[in-house]
């Protein structure tokens, strides 16, 4: 079998963490409501804190307002993980125009500069196989 040594990058869009400092709104597509904190959040999509998790793959609409805009967009469920208290439920943007993200990423500068929230980097991924055989 041969190995491979092609290095494959996977860069995130930086998160910033709110520690439930942001509160949203999520609709689901039957109409339901859930109110809850976001956990973290960046310009592809967050972390909500959420008592009960939400269906993976589920698309619900989120709102919640950063800085001086409001964020509405389509969102898509992601695993949840549980927590101490609750859940944490990743989601994806799915309609988040381009207006939207610069929006969205100028108001999560300006939340930096301003409060205690903490920016955790992108981070590279690397995938390969080690080439160097073992002595």
């Amino acid at each position: 079998m041969a190995r491979s040594t092609q290095h494959e990058k996977v860069n995130r869009a930086p998160r910033v963490k709110l520690g439930g400092s942001v509160l949203f709104l999520a609709r689901l597509e039957n109409g339901r409501q859930l109110r809850g904190k976001l956990h973290q959040l960046s310009t592809t999509g967050g972390l909500l804190q959420l008592e009960k998790p939400l269906d993976e793959g589920i698309k619900v609409e989120v709102i919640f307002h950063v800085g001086n805009s409001t964020v509405r967009s389509k969102a898509k469920m992601l695993f949840p993980m549980w927590a101490t208290q609750g859940y944490l439920q990743p989601f994806e943007f799915d309609e988040l125009s381009e207006s939207e993200r610069s929006c969205l990423q100028a108001n999560l500068q300006k939340l930096l500069k301003g409060s205690p929230a903490i920016a955790l980097p992108s981070v590279e991924v690397v995938n390969a196989a080690d080439p160097t055989p073992a002595s």
